[in-house]
């Protein structure tokens, strides 16, 4: 599914964050008007959209985030189950999928990998050069195909409005230090822009040191043909991996190559490619390479072509095909390909205050088989004040090579498992009394089958890769923003859910049973002055089984002007935890730096 992203961060604002107001500044934006670009067949605003939908604007929050993946972390529907710091890998599932049951898309594009699902939130593009993120809440394979089956999280690229140059160092705890640079040249017809980034860590524990990099250039121009949009991007990871994947003080390196053209035709036609490259070198004893290495090259070529149809004062027909291929080449997966044909129509249909969405997707997979995944969604919106929605979906993903092929000392894998499938529902009611406010309450279902899992009967026994018969998740979601005076703004939001372990008869599970069964938190986006931007966030987390723990960020910055000082503190409680089982999380940790900002209008 292509997304065209030309009207949406002109009028972007941040959903993510909230806060106070400190002095005079300008008035803030609608937030009804805030756009999204996933969950609909075309970017729509808030006000409009039937689906749970949250939309996080990063380039102001640019000096206060160090990675995607804290941008993520602001929806309380979102969980991050990170191994390594500073985008070296993080695992994200929404409303208690396995993080394997996320799409994650690129300026529209698949970005998922074919080899093992870690590897999802492997952005090539350095964070200085991601415009925004948006997460859809529930199935989206009929929009967007295999593995949407829990969730989406697209990934826009920074578009600029004027020519600029931003210089950045800094340094901190646990021997890391960073190094970016960003440049783009920019006016009303084309844009480039051009960015680099490094991370560097000696590591807060022996054996998980890590070096990231990556380097990104993207270019847009418009033409009497329509926009044309070409994206070149890689990355380079290196990292100890001591206790990744069981107790193995273990190294792994990955790289990244990803190319991306879009080309509209009008307003009626968008047609798309793409291609991704992902390399993994994994050595299970650093101190012995020999006696364990794992050697992975996979890729995959995308391509997209979609027409919109006006209905008349009805609303809009889309239709489009869309063909995917991956391989995979391994000393121990072996090589394998595969390949899917889709053709998909979603009718978006208006009438006074109500608005309709129905789609089907017929997905043709490797050997004939056919998957179909239909979706409907109203909305009705009572005097512009609120808003009752409701969806039904159907998701499914395809096994990855690593859950078909991959045997160690710890798993063992099964060659003979089916697709996991899932309808999804939810409704939910939101309240807009002024512009500055919204609040929404949602309750969703799950009724997940075929779940893949890996599970065991011991400790003492190797984890099996298995399909579960049915899994069943329940859950609410909350939230409440405020958006003050200028960009300040405030953010409450809290999700549980509910899910019985009947189905595992007994045996220990790794993968479906860990998400949160509740999460909340509260973020902030201040100004103490009129340069000074504050970030605090306080997040309360309790996993299955687990005790909950807390832990507090904060982050202050120069917003304005040439010399902008930051400074960001993470888990300032210096809180024992791990996101993922027996993988310790970094205690208190200070980050410390300056960037050089120049523009030209």
């Amino acid at each position: 599914m292509i997304v065209r992203l030309r009207r949406s961060f002109d009028v972007l604002p941040v959903l993510a964050l909230f806060g106070s107001c400190f002095g005079q500044q300008k008035q803030p934006q609608d937030i009804q008007q805030t756009v999204t670009v996933v969950g609909e067949a075309e970017p729509v605003a808030l006000g409009q959209t039937a689906r749970s939908v949250q939309v996080i604007d990063t380039q102001p929050m640019s000096l206060s985030l160090q990675e995607i993946a804290d941008g993520l972390r602001s929806d309380s529907s979102v969980d991050i189950q990170q191994r390594g710091a500073m985008g070296v890998q993080s695992d994200v599932s929404i409303r208690g999928g396995t993080f394997e049951q996320t799409l994650v898309l690129l300026n529209g594009f698949r970005i998922n990998d074919a080899q093992a699902s870690h590897f999802n939130l492997d952005v090539p593009v350095p964070q200085q050069a991601v415009g925004g993120l948006a997460v859809l809440h529930g199935s989206g394979s009929t929009l967007y195909g295999a593995d949407a089956l829990a969730g989406v999280v697209h990934v826009s690229t920074w578009k600029p409005r004027e020519s600029s140059l931003r210089l950045r160092a800094g340094g901190g705890s646990f021997g890391g230090n960073e190094q970016a640079v960003t440049g783009a040249l920019a006016n009303q017809m084309r844009s480039l822009v051009v960015a680099g980034e490094r991370d560097f860590s000696t590591g807060f524990i022996p054996g998980r040191d890590y070096r990231s990099e990556s380097a990104s250039a993207e270019g847009r121009t418009t033409s009497s043909l329509g926009e044309s949009d070409l994206l070149l991007a890689g990355s380079d990871r290196s990292f100890g991996a001591n206790q990744f994947y069981g107790n193995y003080n273990s190294w792994e390196r990955t790289k990244g190559w990803f190319v991306g053209f879009t080309q509209a035709f009008r307003e009626k036609t968008t047609a798309a490619v793409a291609y991704r490259r992902h390399a993994d070198n994994y050595i299970l004893t650093r101190t012995n390479p020999a006696y364990y290495a794992n050697n992975h090259v996979d890729a995959s070529w995308q391509g997209a072509l979609r027409q919109t149809v006006t209905l008349g004062r009805a609303g809009k027909l889309f239709v489009g095909t869309e063909e995917n291929t991956d391989s995979i080449r391994s000393n121990s997966l072996g090589q394998h390909g595969r390949n899917r044909t889709s053709l998909y129509a979603d009718a978006d249909l208006h009438r006074g205050a109500a608005n309709f969405s129905i789609g089907l997707r017929e997905e043709i997979l490797s050997g004939g088989r056919v998957v179909s995944a239909p979706s409907f969604a109203a909305s009705f919106l009572l005097h512009n004040v609120w808003k009752l929605r409701g969806s039904a979906g159907y998701g499914f993903r395809l096994p990855t090579y690593t859950n078909l092929y991959y045997n160690d000392p710890t798993t063992i894998s099964n060659p003979s498992l089916k697709p996991e499938t899932a309808w999804n529902f939810d409704g939910g009611v939101d309240w807009y009394p002024s512009t500055r406010v919204a609040a929404s309450v949602t309750g969703f279902y799950a009724r997940q089958q075929n779940a893949i899992d890996y599970v065991r009967r011991s400790v003492a026994d190797k984890w099996q890769a298995k399909n579960l018969a049915e899994v069943r998740l329940t859950g609410i979601e909350t939230s409440v923003q405020m958006r003050l005076q200028g960009d300040q703004q405030l953010k409450v939001n809290w999700t549980a859910i509910f899910g019985s372990q009947d189905v595992l008869q007994g045996q220990q599970s790794q993968l479906v049973f860990q998400f949160p069964t509740n999460r909340a938190r509260v973020e902030a986006w201040l100004h103490a002055s009129s340069q000074v931007a504050l970030r605090p966030a306080f997040t309360v987390t309790q996993r299955v089984g687990q005790t909950p723990y807390s832990t507090v960020d904060f982050a202050v910055s120069r917003d304005r002007g040439m010399v902008r000082p930051y400074v960001q503190g993470t888990n300032l409680y210096n809180t024992g935890y791990a996101e993922i089982q027996s993988i310790r999380m970094p205690g208190r940790g200070i980050l410390a730096g300056i960037e050089i900002s120049l523009s030209r209008r």
